[in-house]
């Protein structure tokens, strides 16, 4: 039977489990998490081994593991100590989610219910395409990239490693977004946006 170490004990968390179970394939959920207080702790129907030191004390084979966080950087920091660790990042796909023919998926990315994903689209690691999103054809998205609940991608938009896209936004096609820039929910961009911008609005410009 797998084994999957599911990293995190939050609400990104809760949705990542409920995507594997659904997935109904045999495996066996472990469940990590730093914080001291939660270890040993009951979390959405599994106990919290430990952090990261639980994890390397465990006198077994390194199984599959997710970062299942939602802040950006501390999943890609997560990730990739698992990844340095002997841990294989996996990747989760709820059965609910629509994947086009020739889209390549990155490791450690989450991909939610509702979500489509059209034909041709490349997802870096450590990605989370939220709950009924749309990323186009030919759309070209960075590691630590989350694209949050109801947004849509339209063809050939390309965005950065580590950008947050917010909740219902819209990207006009064949915009560029930077890494780690912060899109406002609900906003539409219509522009390329450069490295590290914060934006909002419809349309979208620099709010700081």
């Amino acid at each position: 039977m797998r084994e999957i170490i599911v990293f995190g004990a939050g609400g990104h968390a809760k949705v990542v489990i409920d995507a594997l179970e659904r997935a109904g394939s045999r495996m066996a959920i472990s469940l990590a998490d730093d914080r001291p207080e939660l270890r040993g702790q009951d979390f959405f129907g599994y106990q919290v081994i430990g952090g990261r030191s639980a994890l390397l004390e465990r006198n077994r084979p390194y199984p599959e593991a997710i970062a299942a966080i939602g802040h950006n950087a501390a999943r890609s920091e997560v990730s990739a100590w698992l990844q340095k660790n002997g841990f294989a990042l996996t990747t989760v796909i709820h059965p609910a989610a629509c994947i086009g023919r020739g889209c390549d998926i990155g490791p450690g990315s989450f991909i939610a219910a509702g979500a489509v994903l059209n034909p041709d689209s490349s997802i870096g690691e450590a990605v989370i395409i939220n709950t009924g999103s749309t990323v186009d054809h030919d759309c070209v998205l960075g590691n630590a990239v989350h694209v949050a609940p109801g947004c849509h991608l339209c063809g050939n938009v390309t965005i950065g490693q580590g950008t947050l896209i917010g909740a219902g936004s819209v990207i006009i096609p064949g915009v560029r977004i930077g890494a780690h820039v912060v899109v406002g929910a609900g906003s539409v961009v219509r522009e390329d946006i450069a490295d590290g911008l914060r934006v909002a609005g419809v349309p979208a410009r620099a709010i700081g």
